[in-house]
């Protein structure tokens, strides 16, 4: 099965080891990943704080270039999905916003094109079969907790979720593979992302309370499905030492993807570890 594919701006950067665990962890699977060509940024945080219809119009135009191919588009990062699900539910309700994007973007929205997070693509039939069908090393005796943080799952409105309080995909994959997924209450509070940019006090406090609360639980590890999300639990969590991993790496390792020793030079707090 084929799936169109948007990076977004962290994998060929900051977070080049999610999209490399992404694409390795689908290609074992026997999924087959195409970038959409000329994809643009999605926004992030900030296009819809300047202006609603830059912050719009930014992840339509991913969904326009999404459509012509004509496959579901997977989307890893969090916040990117968070965005680009927003344009789709737009353009799905119609009105004055859908009319506007359809006339500058120059393209019809037909419906055609689903567009799915990870945990979206985990809880397609026969995805988690298929995943413990391929493990080769369980990863028996690694206990983890989940983080989802705010944008994976919530709004419901936008990502159509019943569970948006108690999603429990990510622990399925995780226990997938062997490892022991801990329950514990932070797995959809904020880690204060974009507060890091101009308020890092503050950030610290919310990631240090995360990581805290994941080793009071018993966690070696928590695993994320965002590049932010990654990036400040790491750096920001107050020299506590949780290793933070993707999904996707998390994963890999069980499936003995090629090039992981090279997934955990990129990280600040070395999760190699966990894995000897």
């Amino acid at each position: 099965m084929k799936f169109s594919y948007y990076p977004g701006c962290t994998a060929h950067s900051t977070g080049w080891e999610f999209n490399a665990s992404t694409e390795g962890v689908f290609a074992a699977l026997g999924y087959d990943l195409d970038e959409i060509p000329d994809w643009n940024c999605c926004g992030g945080a900030s296009a819809h704080n300047l202006d609603h219809f830059v912050g719009l119009g930014l992840p339509a135009r991913n969904l326009a270039i999404a459509q012509d191919a004509g496959r579901d588009l997977i989307v890893p990062c969090a916040g990117c999905y968070n965005n680009v699900k927003k344009a789709q539910v737009v353009l799905e309700r119609g009105g004055g916003d859908a009319d506007r994007l359809a006339r500058v973007l120059a393209f019809e929205w037909r419906g055609a094109v689903d567009v799915l997070s990870l945990v979206d693509w985990l809880e397609r039939p026969g995805v988690l079969d298929a995943v413990r069908e391929r493990v080769k090393r369980p990863l028996t005796g690694l206990k983890v907790v989940a983080y989802y943080g705010c944008q994976l799952v919530r709004p419901p409105r936008v990502t159509g979720r019943p569970s948006w309080e108690n999603p429990t995909t990510l622990e399925a994959a995780c226990e997938a593979v062997g490892a022991t997924a801990l329950d514990w209450s932070f797995k959809t509070d904020c880690c204060g992302a974009d507060l890091a940019f101009g308020h890092g006090d503050r950030a610290e406090v919310l990631c240090s309370r995360l990581a805290g609360s994941a080793r009071r639980a018993g966690a070696d590890a928590i695993v994320v499905s965002c590049g932010l999300c990654h990036a400040n639990l790491e750096m920001r969590q107050g020299g506590l030492g949780v290793p933070v991993v993707y999904i996707t790496e998390l994963l890999g390792e069980a499936l003995q993807v090629p090039g992981r020793d090279k997934w955990w030079e990129k990280h600040i707090i070395d999760p190699s570890g966990l894995f000897r």
